[in-house]
């Protein structure tokens, strides 16, 4: 008897063994390459597979894919426009997913999304080339300007472009029966360096009228341009903003344990890698650039990296970031506004921003900061044991506790759950617009050994409860050992090397201080501007060790403006530094910061 009980439970154990086995085993997919549209192949793949760890391994080559079979679902994708979308490889609930593309080239047609991971236990992409056949963009050379007349000229480029011109509009990328209602979102390039031209500025155009001229040349007329385009630039349009973020090259939702490396994005739709509510990610060794010997003026449409609420660790490591449309990376919280008090322990909580729209603020668990106004502080916290959602903006909230006295339509809510700590080490990041590195956590924050040059402020600082509500203040930041070169080129004013500027609506407190305790030390600051810090609300800078060289790059765009301007600010050291240069205006201070300012050890710096 006691035999067979011990061969019962041998099998039973050994079933049970082998079952958990193969709910762990990896399901492993070799792609064959094949000619034409490869878009079911990777869909019949993926949905076939056996269990919940995948892998797909390609077989190197050249791979297109169309939106015809692409799946089409309903996705909400912040920062980008919310709709139905084409989307190639979709992962949704898989314990584990790698994907090696083997240094293939992957090439796609028309408005697709490419990558999709939801709720993914782990996703590990590597050797994969991405681009487009024909880019979303329309760009000319322009030959001529007369401001007196309200227009410009432009040589369209045609190879390697889709669009036309109808009814005296300029229709593009004109694909799949695609257009964008206007030229939209628009910037100027130097043609041989493919940098943002100096001292451009964006611009909106809906021109009034095109016209074709009999050599091919297309004059626009449009009369409230606040910047005519230089001759010999390059200028670029992305569309209209309502329509021009389709997706991301990668979104990454709700998972955990991400791992992209060796990575190349030439372009995308949107963003090349976006994160939300997603933890402990590492971007190894990627690139976003342009193809080399291609005309093109840009890379991707939007921001290289962007992080939205996320949380663990976050390393991006060994990168180049080159051409993109908008920042090398954001990270962020989201705010969201009390909209109704319900009772004592539930409010009904607005997401504010359009392209917030769908975005899941909080889950069962969380905990979260009630931000009352004036004050722009983190104040009591509570968690979160019921959500409710009303639609794509609102969402009801329960508490396991009452709410804080005094909370009222207006006030915040911020995300302290989802809050990551972030390292930006030994990257490249140059020649595209807007900033190389914008970001919000009050975890721990280091960027280190990156060599970075920007259209705008090479690193901000900067939460908002205004327009794009992305929170919140930082608390320990360090930022050490880099190379920045020629930094803030572009037209607009309220940029520095280092800008720290929260914005906030106007029922807070201005004068309250904000984000604290920054270091920023031993880096080389090689630049033609004046501006080397820009802060405000700032409690704790040390600005020690850096050496800072006026180049002769480009002229001083704003010559009466000081090397460091200080508002509302306690605890700055400025040490140890040494500057050379031409400009006479060193330091800026209110007298609040003055009380607190401490500046000694430094070599061409004077306290003003």
């Amino acid at each position: 008897m006691k035999t067979q009980q011990f061969k019962f439970s041998f099998v039973a154990a050994t079933l049970i063994l082998l079952a958990s086995f193969n709910l762990k085993a990896k399901d492993r997919i070799e792609i064959k390459h094949q000619k034409g549209d490869a878009t079911m192949l990777v869909r019949n793949a993926i949905e076939n597979a056996k269990g919940k760890n995948i892998q797909l391994f390609f077989e190197k080559g050249v791979y297109s894919f169309f939106p015809d079979y692409a799946k089409d679902q309903y996705c909400t994708i912040t920062n980008h426009g919310n709709g139905n979308k084409k989307i190639i490889f979709q992962f949704d609930n898989f314990d584990s997913v790698e994907i090696d593309g083997n240094g293939s080239q992957f090439i796609f047609h028309g408005q697709v999304a490419p990558f999709q991971f939801i709720e993914c236990g782990k996703v590990e992409v590597k050797n994969i080339s991405i681009d487009w056949d024909i880019p979303f963009s329309f760009q000319g050379d322009v030959t001529a300007v007369n401001p007196q007349e309200n227009w410009f000229e432009i040589k369209p480029y045609t190879d390697g472009y889709s669009w036309k011109l109808e009814n005296e509009r300029i229709l593009f990328p004109n694909i799949n029966d695609f257009h964008f209602a206007s030229l939209g979102s628009t910037l100027t390039f130097d043609k041989a360096s493919k940098q943002v031209d100096y001292g451009g500025l964006d611009m909106n155009l809906r021109p009034q009228k095109v016209e074709k001229q009999s050599n091919g040349i297309l004059r626009i007329y449009q009369n409230d341009l606040r910047r005519y385009p230089v001759v010999g630039t390059v200028i670029h349009s992305k569309g209209d903003k309502e329509h021009n973020r389709y997706a991301p090259a990668f979104q990454t939702k709700n998972s955990n344990n991400i791992l992209f490396q060796h990575i190349t994005i030439h372009h995308a739709l949107g963003m090349g890698f976006l994160f939300e509510r997603s933890q402990d990610i590492k971007i190894i060794d990627c690139k976003i650039q342009i193809k080399e010997s291609s005309d093109r003026a840009i890379s991707i449409i939007a921001d290289a990296t962007h992080f939205a609420n996320c949380k663990g660790d976050i390393l991006i490591e060994d990168c180049t970031f080159e051409g993109m449309l908008d920042d090398g990376t954001n990270v962020h919280g989201t705010y969201v506004e009390v909209d109704k008090v319900l009772d004592k322990k539930t409010i009904r909580v607005k997401l504010v921003h359009f392209e917030q729209t769908g975005f899941e603020f909080a889950a069962k668990g969380d905990e979260v900061w009630f931000i009352k106004a004036p004050s722009p502080s983190r104040g009591e916290t509570n968690t979160v044991f019921e959500v409710k959602r009303v639609n794509d903006v609102f969402t009801d909230l329960t508490f396991r506790g009452d709410l804080p006295e005094g909370l009222k339509v207006g006030d915040i809510v911020e995300n302290k759950t989802w809050n990551p700590a972030f390292t930006m080490r030994g990257n490249t990041i140059r020649d595209h617009r807007a900033r190389n590195i914008i970001i919000k956590t009050p975890k721990k924050i280091v960027i280190e050994n990156n060599k970075l040059s920007s259209m705008m402020s090479s690193i901000m600082l900067r939460g908002e409860s205004f327009f794009w509500y992305e929170s919140g203040n930082v608390e320990d930041v360090l930022i050490r050992n880099n190379h920045f070169t020629d930094c803030a080129y572009g037209g607009a004013k309220g940029h520095a090397i280092l800008t720290v500027s929260p914005r906030l609506g106007k029922a807070f407190d201005e004068t309250e201080l904000y984000d604290r305790n920054i270091v920023f030390e031993n880096n080389t600051i090689e630049t033609f501007g004046n501006r080397i810090v820009w802060a405000d609300r700032l409690d704790g800078l040390i600005f020690r060790g850096n050496t800072i060289k006026q180049t002769k790059m480009y002229s001083p765009q704003f010559s009466d403006a000081p090397l460091f301007e200080l508002i509302n600010c306690k605890d700055v050291q400025i040490h140890d530094n040494s500057y050379e240069g031409d400009v006479t205006f060193h330091i800026k201070a209110d007298e609040r910061t003055k009380q607190t300012l401490s500046v000694k050890d430094n070599k061409g710096i004077k306290k003003d």
